[in-house]
């Protein structure tokens, strides 16, 4: 079942496009604006967003430059009334999978949904799993497992193990982790860093240990340990 995050301001149609998704078996978040978006995400993961351009607050676009920033594999299909051809290429551009101008009938927005979906499980199957000390990481489908079991993890969590498991014995400075998977700077926040990387140590169990403490710095991935 794939996770949908709507990005509307627009109260009416941000509801209709939610009750249809749901209809269609898809698990379905929405909001008003992108600022609440960005917290949502912290904690949860999200394989599709359906981004509105003119919103309260943080704008569309700027949005998503901050979620291409952080390199999260989410996919972006924009639904936006502006439909001049310089707007539907500087989102794509930008990073947006798709783009789609309002109005726009369901059925059509659904098609473009499942295109957008099929080409990541497609581009995932022509992807290499990360395997190191019995994890198993893929990108693209956003899936860990362990010795063969799945676990879950936040898509924070998530890009911090992918971070450790594709540079094992690199240190990481604390500042260093909060640029790479929060995608700001800032000594205020680093205890971000060691809540969520404790939290990662308990859900991997026993291999947690291979995530070593550097005091008064930061962390790295041990593999002998």
């Amino acid at each position: 079942m794939n996770n949908i995050l709507i990005i509307e301001d627009e109260n009416d149609l941000r509801d209709i496009i939610q009750y249809n998704l749901k209809q269609n078996g898809y698990t379905v978040i929405s909001l008003s604006n992108a600022n609440d978006a960005l917290i949502v995400m912290e904690d949860t993961h999200t394989d599709l967003i359906l981004l509105d351009l003119m919103l309260p607050g943080l704008q569309g676009l700027q949005f998503l430059d901050i979620i291409r920033k952080r390199k999260d594999s989410v996919h972006i299909i924009i639904i936006s009334a502006r439909n001049a051809e310089h707007d539907i290429i500087n989102a794509l551009e930008r990073g947006a999978d798709d783009y789609i101008t309002k109005p726009f009938s369901f059925d059509f927005l659904e098609a473009k949904i499942q295109a957008v979906l099929r080409r990541g499980v497609s581009s995932a199957a022509k992807t290499d799993s990360k395997n190191r000390n019995g994890i198993v990481i893929n990108d693209e489908i956003h899936k860990v497992t362990i010795d063969g079991e799945q676990i879950h993890l936040t898509q924070k969590e998530y890009n911090l193990l992918s971070l450790f498991l594709r540079n094992p014995e690199k240190v990481f400075t604390r500042n260093r982790l909060l640029n790479s998977v929060w995608g700001y700077d800032s000594e205020l926040y680093t205890r971000t860093v060691d809540s969520h990387v404790a939290t990662l140590r308990k859900k991997l169990g026993e291999k947690g240990k291979h995530i070593r403490s550097i005091p008064k710095i930061g962390y790295s991935w041990e593999s002998n340990r």
